[in-house]
Order: C-alpha cells, then structure tokens, then sequence
C-alpha cells in the first residue's frame, strides 16, 4: 500500500459518527446555504482564533479576493506577497484587479522576509498578504510594523495554519483580514471547498459579509458591488464537528513531525526548523536536498508518495512572468528544486513514518 503525503479519508473515519450525524441533520432541516450551521461555525471558528467577527465563504481564494474587495483594493493598485506560495495567493490578488508584487523568502522557515518589504513598496501599494506557509507562522510582528508605517493593509493568509501561534497567539489574529481555506487536506478540511474571513474590524468583516452574496443588505437588493461565494451548510456541519478535534490533531502532527526529524539527523539534508516564539502546527513537513528528483522517485518506487509544494513559484508562472513585478526572489527559486514533502497527517502511523524515514536514510547514506 502506498503511504500518501494527505489521506482525507481517513479523517473522516476518525469522525464518522459525529460527521453522519451532523449531515443528517442539515439534510433532514432543508435549509442548505447561510442557515444556522454557518452562523455557528463562524461564531465558533472566530471565538477559537480569538477574533470578533467570521464570515464564511466558499474557499480560500475566494476569502483573499473577497478580503481585498473588502479593502478597496482594486485595478492600479498593487499588493505585496510571496511567490514561494500556492498560486490562489497571487490569483486573488489578480481576481481583484490588482497587481501582485512577489518578494523573497526568509532562509530559515520560507516565510516572507520582511527585509525585503520595502523596496517593493511604491505609491500603489495598498496591502501585505503574508502567507503562514507549511503550517509555520511568518514573522508577523515585523510585518505589521512595515504596513503601519506605510499605511497598507494586512490580510493574512492562514490557508496552511489552523491553529498555529505566534508569541502565543493564534495567527489570523493579527491583520486587519485573515483569510482561511478548509479545501479537504488542510489541518481544518472540510470535505468540499470552503473558507472563512476573519476580522476584529466590525466594519471590514460587515462589507465583507455584503461582498460574499451579491452585496445584499436586503434580499435581492444589491447595495454595493458583490459576488456568490458561500459557505453551504453541510460543509459548516463537517467543519463543526472536526473543529472540537483541531488542536488534538495538530498534536498528532507535532508527534510525527518530531518523529521525523529524530529519525533523519543526515548531514546533507535540512529539516523544518522551529522557532521557539511559534507553534508550527506541520501542515507540511518539509525537507530540501540537492537530491530532491531522485530521492522523490526513489520513494515512489518504494511505495512512499512525496509531493513538492510548489515547484513553479508564482513569479516564473507564464501568467505573472509578464508583470515583471518580482524582486530577485533568489532563495525561492533555488528551493523550488530542493524541496520536497513527507507524509504527515494526524492519523499517519509512527509505523509509516519509520518505514518513510528508513528509505530516506538508506538513499542518502
């Protein structure tokens, strides 16, 4: 049997009972999209990140490109990111109408790196969106300190995050927006699509609850400009039921990530790092080796499936190439070639991980 790097399956068999019970109930009430389940959901999401208002939506990119709209931010204007990021970051901001501008990463933990923010500010930056990759929080503290300065606002991207503290707090706390994915793998998956944004800014989280269903202050009265981007109630059942579990499943992936890096102490391959201010709540587990192609077939071949987020960063992707809106991001594109996934998700055996670990040993010995 192959070890694969997700199994949301098998999530869902931990919590089969809880789960069926909570979809009879929405199947059985007829109310499917904006009912009670997503009120709740909110409500509760909002209360565990320590935030006053959520707002579901239907996915993450759709929480970004709804956060952005929220904020005016529009054609002319550009917004700061990552290239090193799943390309939903960049597509928001373009579904927006404005222009991403990609900074490096950091070489510790592949975050933003805030001494590169900057330079790329010019008179049309209106936001920061730093990405808290790999389940890993960005050094947020300095990268509101830049936007404050600057004027700009900051969304959080929390898409690979749930749960995970900066200096003891739990990031999407921290920006003016944050914005959530709970697409099937993530530490919150639903099982479906679907997303939520969060804000302490009453205001902000109000215009966003307009933008989500065709800017309706009443019922088919659009009053400002919107979309259709829900969270349907079935979804908000599921992610009910798997919430009371996230910070126990977050554990059993801490568990196997410190499995991981006891078994591959090898001198010519890194390991996520840790920072002692953080809780990295290992979304991924992430390791980088010059070897990277070879050592991924190499588990192929032996029943282990590797994956690599992301191998084509966002400033070399034809699409924004064109802009030429990237500023030297060097380290991204070198760990583009270097880094490679493991399997990890909280029902992963310590078992897998051996066998994953010994087979990473033997090919690097």
């Amino acid at each position: 049997m192959m070890i694969l790097g997700a199994n949301p399956v098998s999530q869902y068999l931990s919590y089969k009972k809880d789960i069926d019970q909570a979809l009879e109930k929405v199947l059985s009430n007829g109310n499917y999209i904006l009912g009670e389940e997503v009120r709740a959901f909110e409500g509760e999401f909002s209360k565990y990140v320590g935030v006053d208002n959520g707002v579901g939506v239907g996915s993450g990119t759709e929480a970004l490109h709804i956060a952005l709209k929220a904020c005016d931010i529009g054609p002319g204007d550009e917004v700061i990111t990552v290239s090193h990021t799943a390309v939903a970051t960049a597509a928001a901001i373009t579904m927006s109408g404005a222009k991403p501008v990609f900074v490096d990463i950091e070489p510790r933990f592949y975050n933003m790196d805030p001494n590169k923010i900057q330079s790329a500010i010019s008179s049309t930056t209106k936001a920061i969106i730093p990405v808290h990759l790999y389940g890993c929080p960005a050094e947020i503290d300095s990268i509101l300190d830049i936007a404050k300065k600057n004027n700009l606002k900051v969304i959080e991207d929390c898409s690979q995050s749930h749960g995970a503290k900066y200096q003891g707090k739990n990031v999407g706390s921290f920006g003016d927006l944050s914005c959530f994915s709970f697409y099937p793998t993530k530490n919150l998956g639903a099982i479906g699509d679907g997303g939520i944004i969060l804000s302490n800014n009453k205001a902000l989280a109000a215009k966003c609850r307009l933008i989500r269903e065709y800017g309706w202050k009443e019922r088919y009265v659009s009053s400002i400009d919107g979309i259709n981007s829900r969270l349907d109630e079935i979804q908000a059942a599921i992610l009910r039921v798997k919430l009371k579990y996230l910070d126990r499943d977050n554990q059993k992936r801490i568990k196997i990530a410190e499995h991981y890096s006891e078994l591959l102490e090898i001198s010519n391959l890194k390991l996520p790092e840790v920072s002692s201010n953080c809780l990295h709540v290992y979304h991924l587990f992430v390791i980088r080796t010059t070897l990277r192609s070879e050592l991924k077939e190499y588990l192929e071949a032996n029943g282990v499936f590797a994956n690599i987020q992301y191998p084509v960063p966002c400033h070399l992707q034809p699409i924004y190439r064109e802009n030429d809106s990237s500023n030297n991001c060097l380290l991204t594109e070198k760990i583009s070639n270097e880094i490679l996934s493991l399997p990890i998700y909280p029902e992963l055996s310590l078992d897998a991980v051996n066998k994953v670990a010994s087979l990473i040993n033997q090919f690097l010995a």
